[in-house]
């Protein structure tokens, strides 16, 4: 009898010891684990760094902006709203651009050609990493053969064929134009670009990229087509 009682006693021991030492291991041990080397944060560190670095320089712009415009608003109050408007298009998009910046030649690759292999047309999914690439490394301009980037537009497939604004983007080759605020910003775009795996990618696709030399002056063709209001609301005064 007393064997009985011992055995059932310390089966519930076990059974109790073994539910703590689940518990503590789930409380303990993260839901999953960080396997990142040290040069893959580093490289998450960089990118955050650019990101609030790019927000302080648009902090920077928007409040020389302002000062601006209450400094010209006293003296003449119509120019001073000619002159912001003017503004607020070219960061729309609405007018051309020429600064600083690069040419991008997308075209067959010389493998693809030597095959006889025809190519009709870009992936859509590819030329968003593309454009998206750009936009993260000092890209503030681009078009995309004569199509203007702007915050609503869409790269989408379109009835088998790659759109840009809904404009059917042409056979390659076709360029890509992109410019930015200063020489230097361009130089590290090109620099980006150049070691960027996305180069390799293109290849998959049989395609191939070339990159021009950084250049002082650039032409980013206007946004052509309305822009959408739909989601816009008149702010109200306090």
């Amino acid at each position: 009898m007393k064997r009985k009682i011992f055995s059932r006693f310390s089966i519930i021991l076990f059974v109790i010891g073994l539910m703590t030492a689940i518990q503590y291991n789930t409380i303990n041990e993260p839901d999953s684990r960080d396997t990142r080397d040290v040069w893959e944060i580093r490289q998450e560190l960089s990118r955050e760094k650019q990101l609030h670095s790019e927000l302080l320089s648009e902090v920077g712009l928007l409040d020389s902006t302002l000062s601006k415009y209450d400094e010209i608003s006293s003296e003449s109050p119509e120019q001073a709203l000619k002159d912001t408007v003017e503004e607020l298009r070219g960061l729309a998009g609405l007018t051309e651009m020429t600064a600083t910046g690069i040419e991008m030649t997308i075209e067959p690759s010389a493998e693809a050609v030597a095959f006889g292999e025809e190519i009709d047309y870009i992936a859509p999914d590819l030329l968003i990493r593309l454009v998206n690439e750009i936009n993260r490394n000092n890209g503030l301009y681009v078009s995309v053969d004569g199509n203007r980037i702007v915050n609503t537009t869409a790269i989408r497939d379109i009835n088998g064929l790659t759109t840009v604004n809904a404009i059917p983007i042409q056979t390659p080759p076709f360029k890509i134009k992109i410019a930015s605020n200063s020489m230097e910003d361009t130089e590290k775009l090109y620099n980006h670009l150049l070691s960027s795996r996305i180069l390799d990618d293109f290849y998959i696709d049989n395609l191939s990229v070339e990159i021009s030399a950084p250049k002082e002056q650039v032409t980013i063709e206007p946004y052509e087509k309305e822009l959408n209001y739909r989601h816009l609301k008149i702010a109200e005064e306090e």
